[in-house]
């Protein structure tokens, strides 16, 4: 077991069920650091301005069709994202940090690593349409 697993076992003595609640709360905390990271803040407030209640609600759909095959999300996320400018890889990199710490706090390592596999994904493809390569694996 690695050291951030230990650590993580210390500070939660139980883990969320992958269902939409725990969901809406990773969303929900993972946002919450966002929204205080320097780097990636001035990004999402751009793209977003101040309407993080109808983005959340989106993602937290998203992130349930993905993970638990809801079909609640209906969208093409890289033709929206490719509309966006001032991406850089760096932003990548920082928000693949963010989201899996959140879920790695959240969830059993399991789940977690699944959420971080769609994660890896979802940027993989981002990237190559902003760079035409993948720049932060």
């Amino acid at each position: 077991m690695s050291l951030h697993e230990q650590q993580q076992q210390k500070h939660h003595t139980s883990y969320q069920e992958l269902n939409r609640n725990s969901v809406a709360m990773l969303v929900h905390q993972f946002y919450d650091t966002v929204r205080e990271d320097p780097d990636l803040q001035p990004v999402f407030e751009k793209a977003i301005g101040g309407n993080w209640g109808p983005h959340l609600e989106r993602m937290v759909d998203f992130w349930s069709t993905v993970m638990l095959g809801t079909r609640d999300f209906q969208g093409n996320v890289y033709g929206k994202h490719m509309l966006f400018g001032g991406v850089e890889p760096e932003h990548f990199r920082r928000w693949l940090q963010l989201f899996e710490a959140a879920a790695y706090r959240l969830f059993e390592k399991e789940i977690a690593d699944e959420f971080s596999v769609v994660a890896h994904r979802i940027a993989n493809s981002l990237q190559f349409g902003f760079f035409g390569k993948v720049v932060v694996a």
